[in-house]
């Protein structure tokens, strides 16, 4: 199906959905656990930051699915339940003035998701902004946008649904067994330097050469890696994460095949180097990214203030009072989540 956008008319976010910004000052930590997502700003997972309890905090309103949230980087997702949302990450809630369903949200949250390069470098999108957000739409004779065209074009993608075999038998986290760790007691970290896009082209390879960017897991390109040992670029050939510096403060990756870093880029290895396997990578990945909010607003990641960052993983006792975090129990999660068997 072609699109001939010559065609299609602009209209004004403003005159197809009620624009409002969540209140209160819901938080995770201060809400059980749940199944209601909790939006917050970012531009992964549909900007949900944890699942929560269905009363909440007692006082935060609910927002109904089938809506558009859009943070205040412009960053947009289409939900498609029931949610929370956090007040502090400006969360912006679209509610339609027409019947939209989710063939027709995701094809106005790309649209959206195309002006965000407007709002990096700590520019903030308001709601009276997003109200007079301009979207480019095909339209009926009468001049009223194509519900339909629109509903059947994202239908016509090609694509293949994801299967799995996986069926979690993990009921609940007892997140009382977690205790508090430091990043330094799980992680080395290793600054990164140099690497332009100048190097990575007239110096061309197969090792993956990351910066700041939240796209493409951070990869700005392939490098050889021949070349960076040479300048003794900051590098690893085993698995890892990377945590954006400045940009995307606070971003983290995982790395499966290694990676050399950017000025702007940091690499983490785990110390307990025989454990270090891609399902706890993943495990600390999502831990790591609960923190990322804490470098908004141009902070910077600096090494030790990173090391000395606070992170809740489940664990077990060794002896008296002291704690070790429990690597099986993490790697088991994993494995057993829906989709799990699809991790490569």
């Amino acid at each position: 199906m072609n699109l001939n956008t010559k065609e299609w008319k602009e209209f004004k976010i403003g005159d197809l959905f009620e624009v409002s910004l969540s209140s209160g000052d819901l938080k995770l930590s201060e809400c059980l656990p749940g199944e209601i997502p909790l939006v917050s700003s970012g531009m992964t997972n549909n900007g949900i930051v944890g699942y929560i309890d269905s009363l909440g905090d007692g006082k935060a309103q609910i927002f109904p699915k089938n809506t558009i949230t859009v943070d205040m980087f412009c960053n947009a997702f289409y939900q498609n339940q029931n949610f929370y949302s956090v007040s502090h990450g400006r969360v912006n809630i679209l509610t339609p003035k027409f019947e939209m369903n989710e063939q027709i949200g995701m094809f106005i949250t790309t649209l959206i998701n195309k002006e965000n390069y407007k709002y990096s470098y700590g520019r903030a999108v308001y709601s009276n902004e997003i109200s007079r957000m301009i979207l480019k739409l095909p339209v009926q004779n009468n001049g009223l946008p194509n519900w339909e065209f629109i509903e059947n074009y994202i239908k016509n993608l090609n694509y293949k649904p994801i299967s799995t075999q996986r069926k979690s038998n993990i009921k609940n986290i007892e997140f009382n067994k977690w205790h508090e760790f430091s990043v330094e007691d799980i992680f080395n970290i290793y600054n990164g330097k140099g690497i332009t896009s100048e190097e990575i082209e007239f110096n061309p390879g197969n090792f993956n050469a990351i910066q700041s960017g939240e796209e493409n897991n951070g990869i700005i390109g392939r490098i050889d890696k021949n070349y960076c040992i040479e300048k003794k670029y900051t590098l690893t050939e085993n698995q890892c994460l990377t945590v954006a510096r400045t940009g995307s403060a606070g971003f983290v990756s995982y790395q499966p095949e290694g990676c050399v870093v950017g000025d702007s880029a940091k690499i983490l290895i785990l110390k307990e180097k025989e454990r270090a396997n891609k399902y706890i990578y993943l495990f600390l990945r999502t831990i790591l990214m609960a923190n990322k909010y804490k470098y908004t607003y141009g902070r910077k990641v600096t090494e030790d203030k990173y090391l000395k960052e606070k992170i809740m993983l489940p664990s077990k006792k060794i002896k008296n009072e002291e704690f070790i975090p429990d690597w099986d129990f993490m790697e088991k999660y994993i494995r057993e989540l829906p989709y799990g068997d699809r991790i490569k």
